[in-house]
């Protein structure tokens, strides 16, 4: 065990964990003021819920031995079977709860992205029940496949540094197909819904960058250079998807807006997590350049051509953007970087890793669909999915939570 790795792995932890309130305050300031305080209580409820659960049972079922290749075993229920004194097997210099905690946050901020496509029109009980039920049939099954020892996908060749298809494609597809199936907001053809705290979003976005760190750096599992290598791969390519997107609005608009800066880092840093332990430095340029067009048509032909209302665009930054950085990362990826690539990306001639990200990716969009649409209908068993129209109106922040953000406004919204 070494205590300069551990040290290390925590303070990325630390850093995942304040993602999540990050992903509070960015999705809060998008959405409209009456709104505000339910869209952020679903990201607290879900940092409470996803913890107690990935001690009880959610560690094990990623991490434990391996079953079909999809899911773990039972034999860490409630951590039982593991000595914080021992290393961990997937570690060789952590502790064997220092890994249980770096991989707690991910189960924590992954369900989390997803409130942002039914934001202002669903129920929190149906809410926190679904996030409950999607972490047990899809996230789980997703960290086995991808991370854990016999994993499917591991086996296959994919690769996924910090969480591409695990956490990105994964909670951007779920989004997208609750949203389809929960409707559009009432009157998103006659009203303009504007965003209402762009402080908010940038805050968000900045807390967001700052933990993204942690994230990617922390993926390597030591103090090495491999984690300097991520922690500026990921630097590069949200800097360049930043001033992407800065471009676009000057050319669509005519100006540069802090909302779509603070977007364009935002998929700048899904598209290069799949790949930021496995890329150069340099493709991390390209991979951040052009994550922010192809985010950003994606986002306008699904709101404007397709009339889906993916509210905050958790299918357009993250499901998008993590499959342009799954496929970027079969592109551009060199085993010299990461032996755990099997194979060079296909613009250095080899084929093999190019396949395998985009069979991984076809397999991910499969298990959240999938799994997606169980949860739906377990969750519509129980209670109604989405607030009645009234409610929707008086808005979710009085009529869930019985507070105000803004308890002093008395104007329309």
């Amino acid at each position: 065990m070494n205590t300069g790795d551990n040290g290390f792995v925590l303070l990325c932890a630390a850093l995942v964990f304040f993602m999540t309130p990050g992903l509070a305050f960015f999705y809060g300031g998008l959405v409209r003021r009456k709104n505000v305080v339910n869209t952020m209580m679903a990201c607290a409820g879900i940092m409470g819920l996803s913890v107690v659960m990935w001690v009880l049972f959610g560690f094990s079922l990623s991490f434990g031995a391996d079953h079909g290749g999809i899911i773990g075993g039972l034999e860490y229920l409630c951590l039982n079977g593991l000595d914080f004194n021992e290393v961990s097997s997937y570690a060789p210099t952590l502790s064997s709860f220092t890994f249980v905690i770096f991989q707690m946050m991910f189960a924590m901020i992954t369900p989390a992205l997803i409130t942002g496509a039914v934001a202002g029109r669903m129920r929190y009980k149906a809410l926190f029940l679904f996030i409950a039920l999607w972490s047990l049939v899809v996230y789980y099954p997703m960290a086995h496949m991808v991370w854990g020892a016999g994993g499917f996908l591991a086996e296959l060749g994919a690769v996924d540094f910090a969480g591409g298809n695990v956490v990105h494609i994964s909670s951007g597809v779920s989004g997208l197909t609750l949203a389809i199936l929960l409707g559009r907001r009432s009157g998103l053809e006659h009203t303009s819904y504007r965003v209402h705290n762009i402080p908010f979003v940038f805050l968000g976005a900045a807390m967001l960058w700052f933990g993204w760190f942690g994230f990617n750096a922390g993926s390597a599992l030591a103090a090495n250079g491999l984690a300097a290598h991520a922690f500026l791969t990921s630097a590069v390519a949200s800097g360049a998807a930043l001033l992407s997107w800065m471009l676009i609005d000057v050319i669509r608009d005519g100006k540069p807006t802090l909302v779509g800066a603070s977007t364009g880092l935002v998929v700048g840093l899904v598209a290069i997590t799949p790949g930021a332990g496995f890329v150069p430095v340099w493709s991390a340029v390209i991979i951040g350049l052009l994550v922010s067009p192809i985010c950003c048509f994606t986002m306008s032909f699904l709101k404007k051509k397709l009339k889906i209302d993916d509210a905050l665009d958790a299918f357009g930054c993250h499901g998008v953007g993590g499959i342009w950085g799954g496929i970027a990362t079969g592109l551009f990826a060199r085993s010299d970087i990461n032996s755990v690539a099997r194979w060079n990306g296909l613009v250095y001639g080899e084929t093999g890793l190019f396949t395998a990200q985009v069979i991984s990716i076809v397999v991910t969009i499969a298990v959240a669909l999938v799994g997606t649409l169980i949860c739906i209908g377990i969750t519509r068993a129980v209670t109604k999915l989405r607030v009645e129209h009234k409610d929707e109106l008086l808005g979710l922040d009085v009529t869930q939570h019985g507070e105000s953000a803004y308890p002093s406004f008395n104007g329309f919204d």
